[in-house]
């Protein structure tokens, strides 16, 4: 037998902080830029993700940095963090990448790194990934989301040709976290309030009047969200799985690393479930 080929080692990319803006009170733009970003693409996707690296508390890394390096020489838990992040808008010509950040307050690592950075900054990043963009040669668009999902959303109306049919609704804690974006399609935003996350999201998909012809649907966010949605359109609407993007961003109850390190198990389970049931 053939022996695998060793893998490649993943090399971090560098950047630095151009500005910050707070777009609303939960949501935090950091533009990054500098010769780094002429390393990559992110412009082929309107998904595309980072996953930015953030140094273990009280961590210095030898200069130059080298990520492998850091993996054999230092104990695990010093090891930077990762934490991903869709990329709003990406500018080869002048070289800067936009990220939002949802925040709340002192809670979690991105968020209050994203409110507290000053321009001139390093930052590190791996990346990008991604692979959705709205296929034009769908008869119309659903996408759908919480705060998670809003850049991902908001760059594919941007892009959609005007006059495209498209249904976007997206879930947020209130009317003061609406954003423009600049499209022809009409986003719903669904106010969340105080109840439980993605519940208004999942109620507005399931009474919508699904057009005539074939979808393509995008839908992120929570992953309680997701898989309900997920069954009204597989199982349901019975959209074939290649007209559909559809993924968790995040867990209630877990933080990044625990819903990474689960997600691929819980993702295969619920899959198996619903197929199975779309199969029946």
């Amino acid at each position: 037998m053939a022996e695998r080929p060793a893998r490649k080692p993943r090399k971090p990319h560098t950047a630095r902080v151009v500005r910050t803006e707070r777009l609303t009170p939960h949501m935090q733009r950091v533009v990054l830029g500098g010769a780094g970003l002429a390393e990559i693409s992110a412009d082929s996707c309107t998904d595309h993700y980072v996953k930015l690296l953030f140094p273990a508390a009280g961590v210095t890394y030898p200069d130059p940095f080298d990520l492998e390096r850091i993996r054999e020489d230092f104990p695990r838990d010093q090891w930077p963090v990762t934490r991903t992040y869709t990329v709003r808008a990406f500018d080869a010509v002048n070289l800067e990448m936009t990220l939002d950040f949802v925040i709340h307050g002192d809670e979690g690592l991105a968020g209050p790194w994203a409110v507290r950075v000053q321009p001139g900054e390093t930052v590190r990043f791996m990346g990008p990934g991604g692979g959705y963009s709205p296929d034009t040669s769908a008869d119309w668009h659903l996408l759908a989301g919480d705060e998670s999902a809003l850049p991902a959303i908001a760059r594919a109306l941007e892009i959609l040709p005007e006059g495209t049919r498209a249904h976007a609704f997206v879930e947020v804690s209130g009317p003061e976290e609406e954003q423009k974006i600049d499209s022809d399609v009409e986003v719903t935003w669904l106010h969340r309030g105080d109840r439980p996350v993605g519940e208004a999201l999942v109620e507005a998909v399931e009474a919508l009047e699904f057009p005539a012809g074939r979808p393509h649907a995008f839908v992120h966010g929570e992953a309680g969200l997701v898989k309900e949605l997920r069954r009204l359109l597989r199982v349901e609407r019975a959209i074939p799985r290649e007209d559909l993007s559809i993924s968790g961003y995040w867990r209630l109850g877990h933080n990044e690393d625990g819903w990474q390190a689960s997600k691929r198990e819980w993702n295969a389970k619920v899959e198996a479930e619903q197929e199975g049931t779309a199969a029946a």
